[in-house]
């Protein structure tokens, strides 16, 4: 394990730039070409979210809120719980602006990318109707870029393993049951085997129901239990009212930190926070597209503009309340990192229970994220050989549940890491060549929304 950490690790800083340029500078081009359209239409985004604008008889497989809470499941969780905390114990508390920023910027993406699943939509070998960035890369490109489309479902089969949230979760459980000390006498060890052989069973009995049974369960539990970290964390905001705006104005101010030294200069420290965002959110990722594609809607843009919700709500909204929470509790001074950092916070902050608290819904997102993964490699799989080997990935992504429950942090952070900066560079391309056919598209969805008629 030491030696393909070492490995993954020293290919990182190769993909990052490309990353960062594609992510960065594509979506700043994407925020301006679009004459910042998608934020004009937030309060639409909300109504067809909210169903306003739902037909059943269009082609698909879930409603558009359906598919964002799918795609939401897979982001709002510990990315945002723990990933945040990854982020501010690597570059401080100023990285929290520089995921703000990224997440603004992945709301453009989201639009551009999610209007192509459905603008571009095929089928798998069993006819069923799919939608993706190896969808739109091929049909919207041409079979010339099928290269880049294999690439993306390549990297995918590596990116989409819930091996972060499992190690994630583990750590949670081993933190706030103390298992080893206060149940039956096992080693730390044998308990993480024991909780990466439960988690994978569970698992097991939503992921192989396929699509729709995902989006039924991640549709019922995440608005809940987001409400319930959203109630919570504010509740420790206004305990602790006075210390919010020095909070806010700590990280404003150290995002502009040149000399932050441990984070590889200033750059580092914006870099840090765009992969952390990217995480967090997955804009230019390219996963929510394939959730958004099975979505009942005949109307890119619409499907774009639910979409761009993502960024919103588990970045802008999930990842702040929580990066205020680590700095106002002091937990970011502590030598910790990942979710037991948070853990420490919000045991400091919520009447010494606060961390009981957490692991329930670190409990209920880690599964539901497990959920959505998977469905991810499924598609990617399929996409490479066939939808019937492609279901083959979720014995594949059970397996590496249990692996990831006894991996170390910095192994199961690189792997991740590496996945998604490579999966970022087809994706990105394909969106940034395909966009003129969104704007394309955006005109004449505007004309229609003005006449009433959309």
């Amino acid at each position: 394990m030491d030696t393909i950490n070492d490995f993954i690790a020293s290919a990182l800083p190769y993909t990052e730039w490309p990353m960062f340029l594609l992510l960065i500078g594509g979506g700043l081009f994407l925020v301006f070409y679009s004459k910042l359209m998608p934020y004009r239409f937030f309060g639409h985004a909300i109504a067809i979210t909210a169903g306003k604008y739902d037909n059943k008889d269009s082609k698909g497989d879930v409603s558009s809120f359906q598919a964002l809470s799918a795609a939401v499941a897979a982001t709002v969780g510990l990315g945002n719980i723990s990933g945040v905390a990854i982020a501010i114990h690597d570059g401080g508390p100023g990285v929290v602006f520089w995921i703000w920023m990224t997440a603004l910027i992945g709301m453009c993406i989201k639009f551009y990318s999610c209007s192509l699943a459905i603008m571009y939509r095929g089928t798998d070998s069993d006819g069923n109707l799919q939608g993706g960035p190896m969808y739109y890369i091929t049909k919207g490109l041409g079979e010339k870029a099928r290269p880049l489309a294999i690439f993306f479902a390549v990297c995918g089969l590596f990116g989409f393993l819930g091996v972060f949230t499992a190690n994630q979760f583990t750590e949670t459980f081993m933190s706030v049951v103390k298992p080893s000390s206060t149940l039956f006498e096992m080693s730390e060890e044998n308990w993480k085997w024991t909780i990466g052989i439960v988690l994978a069973v569970i698992t097991s009995l939503v992921i192989f129901g396929g699509l729709k049974n995902i989006a039924k369960v991640a549709s019922a539990i995440v608005p809940f239990m987001v409400a319930v970290y959203l109630i919570a964390v504010i509740v420790v905001m206004a305990l602790n009212s006075e210390q919010i705006l020095p909070a806010l104005k700590m990280i404003i101010t150290e995002a502009w930190n040149f000399k932050s030294l441990a984070t590889g200069g200033f750059w580092g420290l914006v870099i840090i926070g765009v992969r952390r965002a990217m995480f967090s959110n997955e804009a230019g990722l390219g996963s929510a597209p394939m959730y958004h594609g099975q979505s009942k809607n005949d109307e890119p843009i619409r499907e774009g503009l639910v979409a761009m919700l993502g960024p919103f709500i588990d970045t802008i909204l999930v990842c702040t309340f929580t990066a205020i929470v680590i700095i106002l509790s002091g937990a970011y001074l502590e030598d910790s990192s990942g979710i037991v950092m948070t853990l420490s916070a919000f045991e400091k902050t919520l009447f010494g229970w606060g961390d009981v608290l957490l692991m329930v819904i670190v409990t209920a997102f880690a599964l539901s994220t497990l959920f959505t993964y998977s469905y991810y490699g499924v598609k990617s799989l399929s996409f490479l050989t066939n939808a019937k080997i492609g279901k083959f990935y979720n014995w594949y992504f059970v397996i590496m549940i249990v692996f990831a429950a006894v991996a170390s942090l910095e192994l199961v952070k690189n792997l991740i890491d590496l996945s998604y900066a490579l999966m970022v560079i087809p994706n990105m391309i394909a969106v940034l060549l395909l966009a003129p056919k969104v704007n394309v598209e955006l005109k004449k969805y505007i004309l229609k929304y003005k006449d009433g008629r959309s």
